[in-house]
């Protein structure tokens, strides 16, 4: 049977934050029967969501082609809502580290067109629990990934204009979503070549070749080259449309692989997603970055290689003997159960090493405290701090926000002067982490800890209010009022010294008033929350 530690802290893996009943229903039923359940809990979407909130006509713009400024917060809204409120938990944090991957932003044009964003956040929802290769090509044909690595209307070569195709999306589809720059064992780890060095998978010959793939797309319902603001709205969140005419008709050869001349523009992205997807590297590749997104941050070399198992198998069989998957490689259900299961996942002799666990990330401390402390409402459309959390002096990461297509920090980032760089270790995390984020994340949290946050309309009632009466009752006790925290918060690893340092702090405010309760709470709750106990999720 779990104990409500170990539930608790399983739950800040596979979740945007354990609650006091999601423990309980770990400690009754155990880890694989929320799991299952969770496999089969029905998505929740963004993009009707978004919809909902535009003009009765569905235009997105206005007189001058500018996008109505009122409609660009909504995919962050349906985000904070989803992570915070929904049931589909596992989901939800599947769709959050796909989108990590898989990057498309916000903080760019696609910004601009809020539902081409939530449409995309919907196919990763979606998609968290299907085939890997089913989620490539709906990635490669959405109009987000499209616009954001500026294959949209990609045409093929020209010899008169001296015209080429645009290489982005071949070069990071290679690169950045499925097989990385070197050959990979399974274990994850580079092979090398008689000299020592890593072994490179490809050159640019084959994004260059693999560029001709991917033209001829554009929107649905249209005609190649239609202005944009004739386009049907409907078209701006459906999957792109292939337009043969203007994909290029040449033989393409890449990773050792010809796709023949001749063959049709849906037929050759069909083809050629199929080569990438059967490379050995996409198994240690991805399964490398799920675990760090959900367990540690420098994966052993064995966990890496469980979890290629599963993807190349389709199929993980839980400890209980449940076999999770269709046996199909590219299962990611059967992949994010063999991340999670691990030995390495959970195992105390693992845990207790300093070199397992992460860095909880920003976006996901935030989350947990709503949902530790069950906020009346996470609806953030009236919360300024939220509409753009992406500055150092707030969370310094914004969902579905990051500065680049290399995500907010990079899976191999290894910081330099610090403990985990002197001892090799990945900790991707720490690249948004410096003096200024943890000041912000801690000013952040306050405000919201104490219910300070600033709002657009001040007569609306507010949202993100926290429940504390279930800690407030025991805040006459100190040491109850910890450990209840230490709890949902940190699964009982806060030290005896940060306990100690706490309590201090507590005592001192019971000296100044005689109705301290509330006070307490909230002092011990932003006190924990910015402890390294909590910042470092072990």
């Amino acid at each position: 049977m779990f104990k409500e530690a170990e539930a608790a802290r399983f739950l800040s893996q596979a979740t945007f934050g354990p609650t006091r009943n999601t423990i309980n229903a770990v400690v009754a039923d155990g880890p694989e029967a929320w799991l299952l359940e969770q496999l089969e809990k029905p998505a929740t979407l963004h993009l009707e969501a978004v919809l909902s909130q535009f003009p009765a006509d569905g235009r997105f713009f206005d007189e001058n082609g500018d996008t109505l400024q009122e409609l660009k917060p909504l995919p962050a809204v349906s985000f904070w809502t989803a992570a915070i409120k929904g049931e589909d938990q596992l989901r939800q944090r599947m769709a959050f580290a796909l989108s990590q991957i898989l990057v498309v932003s916000a903080n760019s044009s696609v910004g601009d067109a809020p539902q081409i964003l939530a449409h995309y956040m919907d196919t990763l929802t979606e998609g968290a629990f299907g085939n890997y290769r089913d989620l490539l090509e709906r990635v490669t044909y959405s109009p987000a990934m499209a616009i954001y690595l500026t294959y949209l209307r990609n045409r093929p070569a020209d010899a008169e204009t001296g015209r080429v195709p645009d290489e982005n999306y071949a070069r990071e589809i290679l690169q950045l979503f499925t097989l990385g720059l070197v050959e990979l064992k399974p274990n994850g780890q580079p092979v090398k070549a008689e000299d020592g060095s890593d072994v490179e998978l490809y050159d640019n010959s084959d994004i260059t070749e693999l560029a001709k793939v991917f033209t001829g797309l554009s929107f649905s319902g249209a005609n190649f080259d239609t202005r944009l603001d004739r386009v049907p709205l409907a078209s701006f969140h459906a999957s792109l449309e292939m337009f043969d005419e203007y994909s290029a008709s040449g033989a393409k050869q890449f990773l050792g692989n010809t796709i023949a001349a001749g063959t049709g523009g849906a037929a050759s992205i069909e083809l050629a997603l199929d080569i990438i997807f059967e490379h050995p590297n996409l198994g240690p590749f991805l399964g490398r970055q799920l675990i760090q997104r959900f367990v540690t941050s420098h994966p052993t070399n064995a966990h890496v290689r469980r979890v290629s198992e599963a993807f190349d198998a389709g199929s993980y069989q839980l400890p209980g003997g449940e076999v999770i998957g269709t046996g199909q490689r590219g299962d990611l259900a059967a992949m994010i159960s063999a991340v999670l299961f691990d030995i390495d996942a959970g195992d105390a002799s693992v845990t207790d090493n300093p070199a397992s666990g992460k860095l909880r990330e920003p976006v996901i401390r935030f989350t947990h405290w709503a949902r530790a402390f069950e906020v009346n409402s996470a609806d953030s459309s009236n919360e300024r701090a939220l509409r753009n959390t992406s500055s150092p002096q707030l969370l310094g990461q914004q969902p579905y926000g990051s500065p680049s297509v290399f995500n907010f920090y990079r899976p191999g980032y290894i910081a330099a002067g610090t403990s985990t760089g002197d001892a090799g270790l990945t900790a991707p995390e720490l690249q948004i982490t410096n003096a200024g984020t943890i000041i912000g994340y801690a000013n952040f949290l306050t405000l919201f800890a104490l219910q300070n946050s600033p709002r657009y309309d001040n007569s609306l009632p507010r949202a993100f209010v926290p429940d504390y009466a279930p800690y407030t009752s025991l805040a006459d006790d100190i040491t109850a009022l910890l450990d209840s925290l230490d709890l949902i918060l940190t699964h009982g690893t806060l030290a005896p010294e940060t306990r100690q340092r706490i309590t201090d702090v507590l005592a001192s405010i019971d000296q100044q008033s005689t109705d301290t309760s509330e006070l307490k709470t909230q002092a011990a709750v932003i006190l924990i929350m910015t402890s390294p106990e909590y910042i470092v999720l072990r």
